[in-house]
């Protein structure tokens, strides 16, 4: 059957169709989810930074362009008036020939070196820096109040400028200090400003980092739950952390106590039915035997293990604590139930570390229900284990007819059989449900595939 098309099923929904901006804003926020992180604490670091980021940039770029640039304007500006009163009074008082006095004063007054350079010429123009607010500045200011052709040189010595004016006999030379014409301590005013930034951001991170902690604690202690293992949990954090942990507790008691009602009740029911079906052997054992009376026994022997399954799938084995399990000494003692079934056990391989964190007995239960499922259907058995980036896996192979593909998820379902199938012939139909509830109940699964002896591999994954 193919897919409904959307566009007809907006229209049965009486949806308008989704203009060309809401599609493009949705392109546009999956695109940018996609780059983003994923993990909570990234996302909160994210939301701190980036507003602190953009103002600082806001920031730095308003005082380079407003007060950087003003202030380097006004400073060449009284430089370059400098420099055109100098010229003034050169021309003004041409009594000072070697204009010693002029020198001296614009040393002592002005902060200015000063040199005639009778009859040279100026330089040719060199190339202009890629960025240099002083150099335009400069240069704007000497046309706009010299207006005579000059020549300057600002990257030539760093801490130094160089102002070379053309007069009638010659070369005026001007050398000042780079700091009379440029705001050279702009940058104290950006470190200053990305220091406390990042202090600030320290800061910001150690108590995000702390807030986060107990949201982490609280999902770890709620999957260890959900494996069955009993981790010690004390809310911690923000109020609504605290409000979260103390639900958390109270689910996890809530639960708890109705796993103990059921287990108790299922305790009741088990005892007074067993307490049926002693009488009934009792009774039995007292009639005279005939063939109509071994039937009768055997239907009550039927009977009890049926029990005893239904009892065990509905009970499960939660109350059970889960402890570190040396799987290779279970495996080896899975080898033995299963040759005492009368199957060969071809090998039995362990890759990885030999200890997991398990309920030993139901972990035990679960792979013999598939250990006694492969040896009712198969004469080799072979049982290996691995561990795999934090996941322990038992594999349990047997060279019997297998299982069709399309049939392997129905097995699993409580008392469903297939007419090849590999359920516990004349048993409850209950052994891989059993068996899958286990290793659901670790946080793990059983799939189930062909296996390298011809028969069926049945794989079971939990959580190391």
């Amino acid at each position: 059957m193919n897919a409904p098309d959307p566009a007809l099923a907006r229209t049965l929904r009486k949806e308008p169709p989704r203009s060309p901006p809401r599609r493009l804003w949705k392109r546009v926020s999956r695109a940018i989810g996609d780059v983003l992180p994923k993990g909570l604490y990234a996302r909160s670091l994210i939301i701190i930074i980036a507003p602190v980021v953009l103002l600082q940039s806001v920031i730095a770029y308003t005082f380079m362009e407003r007060h950087w640039q003003l202030v380097t304007k006004r400073l060449s500006a009284a430089v370059t008036a400098d420099v055109a009163a100098l010229i003034d009074i050169y021309e003004s008082y041409p009594q000072d020939k070697d204009a010693e006095t002029l020198a001296r004063i614009a040393g002592e007054r002005l902060n200015l070196d000063l040199d005639i350079l009778k009859g040279a010429k100026l330089p040719p123009p060199g190339p202009r820096p890629f960025f240099s607010i002083l150099d335009e500045a400069l240069s704007d200011e000497i046309k706009r109040q010299i207006r005579r052709p000059f020549w300057i040189d600002t990257v030539g010595r760093s801490n130094l400028i160089e102002i070379r004016v053309a007069i009638p006999d010659g070369v005026m030379r001007i050398t000042a200090r780079r700091s009379q014409a440029y705001a050279s301590n702009s940058h104290i005013f950006l470190v200053w400003m990305i220091g406390s930034s990042l202090v600030l951001l320290g800061v910001a991170i150690l108590f995000l980092r702390n807030q986060i902690k107990p949201i982490l604690r609280l999902a770890a202690v709620a999957e260890g739950f959900g494996k069955g293992r009993e981790i010690e949990f004390r809310p911690r954090g923000a109020r609504e952390v605290r409000q979260a942990g103390h639900a958390f507790i109270e689910m996890k008691r809530r639960i708890e106590r109705a796993m103990e009602q059921r287990t108790t009740m299922l305790n009741g029911v088990s005892h007074d039915l067993r307490t049926i079906l002693t009488r009934f052997r009792l009774s039995l054992a007292l009639i005279e035997q005939t063939e109509e009376i071994e039937d009768l026994s055997r239907d009550v022997d039927e009977m009890s293990r049926m029990l005893e399954g239904y009892l065990a799938f509905a009970r499960g084995d939660s109350a059970e604590p889960a402890t570190p399990t040396d799987m290779r000494a279970l495996l080896e003692d899975l080898r033995t139930d299963v040759e005492r079934l009368g199957a060969h056990v071809s090998a039995v391989d362990l890759a990885g570390a030999p200890e997991v964190t398990v309920r030993p007995g139901a972990f035990r239960r679960c792979l013999f229900n598939l250990a006694a499922n492969a040896v009712r259907y198969g004469e080799t058995v072979a049982i290996s284990g691995r561990l795999e980036a934090r996941t322990f896996l038992v594999s349990i192979d047997d060279d019997g007819p297998g299982i069709p593909a399309e049939s392997r998820e129905d097995v699993f379902k409580p008392f469903v059989r297939l007419d090849d199938a590999r359920q516990d012939a004349g048993g409850s139909g209950l052994g891989l449900s059993i068996a899958r509830d286990i290793a659901r109940a670790h946080g793990g699964d059983i799939t189930l595939h062909d296996s390298p002896l011809g028969g069926l591999r049945a794989t079971v994954r939990v959580p190391a």
